[in-house]
């Protein structure tokens, strides 16, 4: 902050040779104290927000001789609170006690709003204007008061667009953070609730808070993301994924590092089982972490249904995980190297249907990949309306267009159909991503190598998991290393009854989360025996 005024002060005399101000005006304004005239200050300000249309500047007589200066930015506040629990009071009741009374008494006795600091300081009267608090000057005295009335045009909490459920809470986060905060704090009614506030970004002054359980979370970690927040220098913060690409443990992974969502039952879920989170102002989308790969294949809908539809999803979703990821490679390897692997009736139907394509199988599956990714990222591009209709369309036209043409066959038609709708399977949309990225390098090795660099693939990949951690945590949590409590919540989900402990390798205190006698049993008749 202290940095920025003499930086764009100094930047806008050189480009425009704006000349020195007078001596008055051109002190340092981190350590300019503010002056007890307020044609001064005000003077001071309006330098500040020069060409800045948006700062309203507001006089008002407390009394008959007294002047006031209310300065606020006109769409980041709240106006109705303005004029009802600021001005009024200010222009009825305080003028007729004004000789008695001192600025800082306004807090105590006058003004009905809740949150006021004081600042007697130019520079943290200007910051406390552009986060979205309305200042009062007084002639006479040298601090100004800071009253938060944060307001404007938001959107309102609605269901989540990212994370539909069919069963489940529908209230999603917003793009306020004060409002994300306060929808976990719904749910989550514990003062060991912490909330820490930043600000990174040194022009977008971006509010961040990390969120963490008291006693829950691993101390080393909260201090390690902690650590990692406060080194951020940049000049702004406009999206979660920023602070993502700035914390991860290994930047050059295709896989994240870091959950994004915009439930808050989920962050709540995740809090309570020892994890962190960390929200930032101006998007809906709150990072968690420690996150593990199997906790990328879970959605908040697996425990709001029974037991078993739970672990039948977790398991399909992990089956179809396969298909997305080698199902093109498998069959370039094996219609290119291996065809005695296919039966003689299925390998006569691919040789028909192959017999007047110009091209290998894996320019077949390169030109059927890249068109079924181009026409996905078409639907998600236009308009909600015409985004559908277009994918289902370009895919149906496109796809019978390039058989009939001979362009493609039928069999790969299919096998590149299941594959994207296998890839839809994923719950989290960045790994599903990576598994997207990663089918191509697989095709490539499968139309080299065969099977042999199908193979080499996968084990480089699971190489890559097995080395990669999430803020210390290993991302295979559970299966590398290994444990068998884990496996309750892993790749099926146990009954809530079971799972008496929070997943172990986050935390080692404060383990268990319930009592160990909550098996529900029928009611016994009256003269029935165990």
């Amino acid at each position: 902050m202290r940095n920025w005024f003499r930086t764009v002060r100094n930047q806008r005399k050189k480009k425009h040779n704006i000349p020195s101000q007078p001596k008055d005006i051109t002190l340092e304004i981190t350590d300019e104290r503010i002056e007890t005239e307020l044609a001064h200050s005000k003077q001071v300000l309006q330098e500040i927000f020069r060409d800045c249309s948006d700062v309203v500047f507001r006089e008002i007589m407390v009394n008959e001789t007294t002047k006031g200066l209310l300065v606020f930015i006109d769409g980041i506040v709240n106006t109705d609170q303005i004029h009802e629990n600021l001005m009024r009071p200010l222009l009825i009741h305080f003028s007729e006690t004004f000789n008695e009374s001192q600025p800082a008494d306004l807090k105590e006795r006058q003004i009905s709003l809740a949150q006021v600091t004081s600042a007697k300081q130019y520079a943290q009267l200007v910051e406390g204007i552009l986060t979205g608090s309305v200042a009062l000057l007084v002639n006479g005295y040298d601090k100004a008061l800071l009253f938060n009335v944060v307001g404007g045009t938001r959107r309102g909490v609605e269901e989540p667009a990212t994370e539909a459920t069919i069963r489940g809470p529908r209230e999603g986060f917003t793009e306020s953070l004060r409002t994300n905060t306060a929808l976990l704090r719904y749910r989550l009614k514990s003062p060991r609730l912490k909330t820490i506030a930043y600000k990174i970004g040194e022009h977008t002054q971006t509010n961040v808070a990390l969120a963490y359980i008291d006693g829950l979370a691993d101390p080393r970690v909260i201090a390690e993301v902690r650590n990692r927040l406060e080194r951020i220098k940049i000049d702004g913060i406009l999206e979660s994924s920023y602070i993502e690409e700035l914390i991860e443990d290994d930047p050059f992974s295709i896989f994240p590092q870091v959950q994004n969502t915009e439930r808050p039952d989920t962050v709540a879920a995740h809090l309570l089982e020892g994890r962190f989170a960390i929200f930032i102002d101006n998007t809906p989308f709150v990072l968690v972490g420690p996150v593990t790969a199997w906790l990328m294949l879970q959605a908040s809908e697996d425990y709001y249904q029974d037991i078993y539809a739970g672990s039948f999803i977790r398991l399909l979703r992990l089956f179809f995980l396969g298909i997305a990821l080698f199902m093109p490679a498998l069959y370039v390897a094996v219609t290119t190297f291996h065809q005695d692997m296919i039966p003689t009736t299925l390998l006569l139907s691919i040789a028909a249907a192959r017999e007047s394509i110009p091209f290998p199988a894996i320019v077949e599956a390169l030109i059927m990949e890249i068109s079924f990714e181009a026409l996905r990222e078409a639907g998600v591009r236009l308009p909600k309306t015409v985004g559908q209709a277009v994918s289902i369309l370009g895919a149906l036209v496109i796809g019978q267009a390039a058989v009939q043409a001979g362009i493609v066959s039928a069999p790969m038609v299919i096998i590149v159909s299941v594959t994207g709708i296998a890839s839809f399977t994923v719950p989290r949309y960045s790994f599903g991503i990576a598994i997207r990225l990663l089918r191509f390098p697989l095709m490539l090795l499968g139309a080299t190598f065969g099977l042999y660099g199908i193979v080499i693939g996968t084990m480089c990949i699971v190489l890559h998991l097995a080395k990669l951690r999430s803020f210390g945590v290993p991302y295979l949590s559970g299966i590398a290393p290994f444990s068998w409590k884990a496996q309750k919540d892993l790749l099926i989900r146990s009954p809530w009854w079971r799972m008496i402990t929070r997943p172990p390798l986050l935390y080692d205190r404060e383990r268990k989360r319930m009592s160990t006698d909550l098996k529900p049993s029928p009611v016994k008749q009256e003269g029935e025996t165990e």
